[in-house]
């Protein structure tokens, strides 16, 4: 899984960057935002998100790691793919969007190219208690999350299914998950 790519930036678009790393470049999807922030032939490092589905693999990229955060938590909501999700980003930061979250503005959600009604109410219903600080969330269950969700499952459903998980550590939090992810 790539999480991070540094390298130059040999070509960019509103919304795609190629990176020059070690000679093997890489096609990463950005927001308009982050791509007029690289300089063109200029070292840059993007926070990665690698998205690998039956029918696709992309990689997304962000400067800031909240966006990144954010980007991730809004592909767990149901019906909200990677596009949506850039969008949303475009639109709106990290902290618009967690007040957006707090209002539960879905007209200021709607306003996002691709977010209608229907998906509005469930993103604002999904990601309601949304915090985008890391050190809110205890260290095994981040690393508890993050290892299921390597091992494929929906980010969702992980978020879900940890909510009733009582392990102590990391190993026991992703075994008492798996029985758990095994039944649904």
């Amino acid at each position: 899984m790539i999480v991070g790519l540094r390298g130059i930036v040999v070509y960019k678009d509103a919304t795609l960057v190629h990176l020059d790393v070690g000679g093997v470049i890489y096609g990463v999807h950005v927001t308009p935002t982050t791509s007029s922030q690289l300089p063109l032939n200029r070292e840059a490092f993007l926070h990665v998100v690698h998205l690998h589905r039956e029918d696709m693999e992309a990689l997304y990229g962000f400067l800031d790691p909240g966006e990144r955060e954010l980007f991730q938590h809004l592909i767990g909501v149901a019906g909200i793919g990677p596009k949506v999700a850039m969008a949303i980003c475009s639109t709106y930061d990290p902290a618009q969007f967690l007040q957006i979250l707090q209002r539960q503005d879905l007209k200021a959600l709607t306003k996002v190219p691709g977010v209608g009604p229907k998906s509005g109410k469930r993103i604002l219903m999904e990601l309601g208690e949304l915090e985008l600080d890391h050190h809110h969330e205890e260290d095994h269950y981040k690393k508890a999350r993050l290892a299921l969700e390597h091992l494929g499952f929906h980010p969702h459903e992980v978020q879900e299914v940890l909510k009733e998980c009582r392990g102590e550590d990391t190993p026991s939090l992703v075994k008492e998950a798996l029985r758990r992810l095994q039944r649904i």
